[in-house]
């Protein structure tokens, strides 16, 4: 019976995540069996192949490591990592979610719907640093999505400074990330492809008198370039960078 087919999928398959065609055929239910759900309403379509029950709730985290699944490389990075992390207070409900990955894509118009995102694939980093460093879930949630380091996350938010990241904003969440995993920040800087990123980097953390300057302008040595780095930003303003 169709009934008990269905109960059995929704006794199967987790609430608030979507699912697709490969887990409801693994569950007995084929692609044409499943438009004919979506029909009777038993089934909700959310995209080509990906569905959802009909008034289910979807959970942002439990959707994200769905869409690690269909996304290489995917993972909560830059300001949204640090504030996952709790180097920021008072983010608003509807923040923008910043995600990344390894490749060109476009994040499902069902998903950004129900959670504002953005992602970038920005080469950040030397091919030479494996692809999954300094990401993991959280602690706290061995299970939940992956999420950058706060050391890569800090990276990866100077990175887009002055395009996608307002500076001052940078500057402010940067003076509150007074204690970092050196271990990890010394291979970041030492991998990183952009002497923006770079410079900003060990730059504010000399002005900002943060304990770990000493160290990263160490590590950074080999990446900071000559000269003077200079880029006019978005709002009109000037962004000059010394290499020190």
């Amino acid at each position: 019976m169709p009934s008990n087919r269905i109960k059995a999928l929704q006794t199967s398959v987790p609430r608030g995540a979507p699912f697709d065609t490969s887990t409801l055929e693994g569950l007995g239910v084929s692609t044409a069996l499943a438009h004919e759900y979506v029909k009777a309403g038993w089934l909700e379509k959310l995209g080509r192949g990906v569905f959802m029950f009909p008034g289910d709730d979807l959970e942002r985290e439990a959707t994200l490591g769905f869409l690690e699944s269909r996304i290489p490389g995917l993972h909560v990075a830059a300001k949204t990592a640090l504030a996952w992390h709790g180097y920021r207070r008072h983010v608003p409900a509807e923040e923008t979610t910043v995600l990344w990955g390894e490749r060109r894509s476009t994040l499902p118009e069902w998903f950004t719907r129900r959670f504002p995102a953005r992602y970038s694939s920005s080469r950040l980093f030397e091919d030479t640093l494996p692809a999954e460093f300094c990401i993991a879930p959280l602690s706290e949630s061995p299970d939940g999505p992956q999420v950058s380091g706060p050391e890569r996350a800090l990276l990866e938010m100077l990175s887009e400074v002055g395009v996608r990241q307002e500076v001052d904003e940078a500057r402010e969440i940067m003076e509150g990330i007074r204690q970092l995993r050196m271990r990890y920040l010394k291979q970041l800087l030492g991998s990183c492809r952009m002497v923006k990123a770079v410079r900003l980097c060990v730059v504010w953390a000399r002005e900002l008198e943060l304990p770990w300057a000493g160290q990263a302008r160490q590590a950074a040595a080999g990446r900071m370039g000559s000269g003077r780095w200079v880029a006019r930003l978005k709002n009109g303003r000037t962004l000059i960078l010394k290499s020190e």
